[in-house]
């Protein structure tokens, strides 16, 4: 049996490195796709759409 312990503290400063890049990198994705989602909904709001005219008789209707 092996008898060769890793200190706790290598292995936990090795840890934490990994572990705050993923956390910054998580909220980052978290901010982008919420930007995301609210440039989708400007664009579907309609405000910038252009007015159709639309005929209220079609050719050949009498009203």
């Amino acid at each position: 049996m092996l008898k060769f312990k890793f200190p706790t503290q290598i292995l936990l400063s090795m840890s934490t490195a990994p572990v705050l890049m993923f956390l910054i990198g998580s909220k980052a994705l978290a901010t982008a796709i919420i930007e995301l989602g609210q440039a989708s909904e400007e664009i579907f709001r309609g405000d910038r759409l252009p007015i159709l005219n639309i005929p209220k008789h079609i050719d050949g209707d009498p009203e």
